[in-house]
């Protein structure tokens, strides 16, 4: 029973990166809501570019995105010198920072699963809903947010889980630090840097794997209802 639970520094390790994740979500939540109505409800030029900028991060590996946003969050950098100045906020070296990488590498997944939800909203409920005096603005937080929800919700979780997992952009801004920057993959990999590693850090790679497919289960289930209200509300249009 014993082996089964977790050291001080396997736990320090695990409410980092859950803190780490939350606040990567919560400060990118805004902006994917925002990139993925643009996406989803407008056609202007130069739309493919913001497709790409916005993908990036996929296919990009992640040690290059840390170093981009080392060169724009460093202490020399253009933005990161900015906030060191105006704001005493410093990103190297630092939790913030790795919340800022999970946030980079899991914005993709959270604005496309948001996109999705946003494009599959029958727009005469909202032509409805304007019609009976709802501004845009109302129209908006009252019918099309609440309709996207599953699709807000997986969003949300996807980023969480992709969040938990970050390596290589983190290591690149944030370092691994214990007790400050050092979440569940840069403990994993600490740890099996030494002889006999495998058997210390299979306990937190449990945990990983553990809140990573509960993740995607919960995301999964997210979807398939949204797909089942879509059928239901189409049923109740046409009857």
């Amino acid at each position: 029973m014993t082996a089964l639970l977790l050291s001080p520094d396997e736990w320090q390790a695990v409410r980092l990166s859950v803190v780490v994740a939350f606040a990567a979500v919560a400060g990118s939540l805004p902006l994917a809501i925002a990139t993925a109505w643009l996406l989803a409800r407008r056609n202007f030029r130069g739309k493919i570019v913001v497709e790409m900028l916005v993908n990036l991060p996929l296919v990009l590996p992640p040690v290059v995105t840390g170093w981009l946003l080392l060169v724009a969050f460093g202490t020399r950098g253009f933005v990161g010198r900015w906030l060191e100045e105006w704001l005493g906020l410093r990103l190297v070296f630092d939790w913030k920072g790795a919340a800022v990488a999970s946030a980079v590498v899991a914005f993709p997944l959270m604005v496309r699963a948001i996109r999705v939800a946003l494009a599959m909203i029958d727009q005469d409920v909202e032509d409805a809903a304007r019609s009976l005096g709802a501004g845009r603005l109302g129209t908006f937080w009252r019918v099309t947010l609440p309709l996207a929800r599953p699709g807000l919700v997986a969003g949300c979780v996807l980023a969480f889980a992709r969040s938990i997992g970050e390596f290589g952009a983190t290591i690149m801004i944030a370092g691994s630090i214990p007790g400050q920057t050092r979440t569940i993959p840069l403990y994993v990999y600490n740890v099996l840097q030494s002889p006999g590693g495998g058997d210390a850090a299979w306990r937190v790679v449990v945990v990983s794997v553990v809140v990573s497919g509960v993740a995607l289960v919960v995301a999964q289930g997210l979807e398939g209802r949204a797909g089942r209200e879509r059928v239901v509300r189409r049923g109740t249009v046409r009857g």
